[in-house]
């Protein structure tokens, strides 16, 4: 581990500038998905309950560096005042020394919410001067988005060089449960790689091949694959102008000894829609007229028997349309497979991506994987072997 955690510092009485991804879906004024602030919660209770200042920076949607009034995070202290327990102050904004002087003037214990972050140009653009303005506001900085680490932004990594920083239990969570799937896993290791297109998961291929044992390819992306052997996908998503890339992926996991999981048999339909009338066949029986939509029970059966060996799972993408049933089997059960394996203590399970988690969560077997990330595009850019910027810093200050 080569960043802190709020075990390193002191807190009672300093002002904890704390980053936190509280990005979420609204409507009608009311937050309808408080996933991401009930992950924070940790964080800022134990914050407040060492005496020490809460001082809450976040963005919200994507106002581009105006001020945009239906984007205030003013809309959110009602949902954060009840998930926190305790009433939570708003800046206004009025002017940079005003919110300095909010941020002085807090009791131990008290939370301050600052206006969205991207309102000024300055934080995207990731602006020296601005992210040390920014820096003012707290005595310790504290980076709890491991969802926007991705991001090289003032607030997840400009404001780090101007003072002591550490990593929040949800970010810390985060990238432990990472780390253990990816940076130390035990083996055999399997990921689940799913989705509509191989073009969006050619660098998360080519990182796991050689850390992973065996990767299961599902969804569109499957088609790609089959294609390239000669397998005729009838009208399926498939991206025909890949299919030297998807044989040049093959050959590198066949070098790198990474079993690729394909489909051995397919469901299909006619039609994308709900009802559609579901046919089952073997892999190379795909009617013309048909498009496959979820992988068939030899294939699942194949799946489960893969997940029954493997010791650590890494899964990121459907392995079907599982949006409208029947085409959902697939996914649901290789997911509640793989969930009742990580309940027995016989597999550690790490989950994330928008899909994935969505997919997860419809099928009932969210609750018992070891972790499932809500970061999306930070959680990819990981398992890409990329570097994040957010946790870079982190890491270069506590260097």
């Amino acid at each position: 581990m080569t960043w802190k955690t709020l075990d390193a510092f002191d807190l009672a009485g300093k002002r904890v500038l704390t980053r936190v991804d509280i990005n979420v879906p609204m409507a009608d004024g009311k937050v309808t998905d408080a996933t991401r602030i009930e992950r924070i919660v940790p964080t800022v209770k134990e914050i407040v309950d060492k005496g020490g200042r809460v001082v809450l920076l976040a963005h919200f949607g994507r106002p581009k560096g105006k001020t945009v009034p239906e984007m205030s995070l003013v809309h959110l202290l009602p949902a954060l005042s009840e998930h926190f327990g305790q009433p939570v102050q708003f800046t206004h904004d009025d002017t940079y020394e005003t919110v300095v002087a909010q941020t002085e003037a807090l009791q131990n214990g008290e939370i301050l919410l600052v206006e969205n972050t991207r309102f000024y140009p300055g934080e995207t653009a990731n602006d020296p001067e601005f992210s040390e303005k920014m820096a003012a506001f707290g005595d310790i900085y504290c980076n709890d988005a491991f969802s926007a680490a991705h991001r090289a932004h003032a607030s997840t990594a400009g404001v780090v060089a101007h003072l002591p920083a550490c990593a929040g239990r949800l970010m810390q969570a985060e990238l432990e449960a990472l780390e253990k799937a990816l940076s130390t896993p035990t083996h055999p290791v399997v990921a689940v790689v799913g989705g509509a297109k191989v073009s969006t998961k050619l660098d998360l291929l080519g990182n796991l091949i050689p850390k992973v044992d065996q990767i299961i390819i599902g969804g569109g992306m499957a088609n790609t694959f089959l294609a390239a052997q000669g397998v005729n996908v009838g009208k399926s998503l498939c991206e025909h102008d890949l299919l030297d890339t998807a044989r040049k992926i093959m050959a590198k996991a066949e070098e790198g000894n990474c079993e690729l999981v394909l489909p051995v048999d397919v469901v299909t339909a006619s039609e994308f829609k709900a009802g559609a009338e579901a046919h089952t066949c073997d892999v190379n029986a795909c009617p013309a007229d048909q498009m496959i939509l979820d992988a068939g029970p030899k294939s699942i059966a194949r799946v489960k028997s893969v997940l029954d060996a493997a010791k650590t799972l890494v899964w990121n993408g459907p392995l079907g349309a599982f949006e409208i049933p029947p085409f959902n089997t697939g996914t649901d059960a290789a997911a509640l497979h793989a969930a009742s394996l990580s309940k027995a203590g016989r597999l550690v399970s790490v989950a994330g991506g928008g899909d994935t988690v969505a997919a997860l969560n419809t099928s009932g077997a969210a609750d018992d994987f070891s972790y499932i990330s809500t970061a999306g595009g930070a959680f990819l850019e990981w398992l890409e072997g990329k570097t994040l910027p957010g946790v870079a810093a982190l890491e270069k200050a506590n260097n």
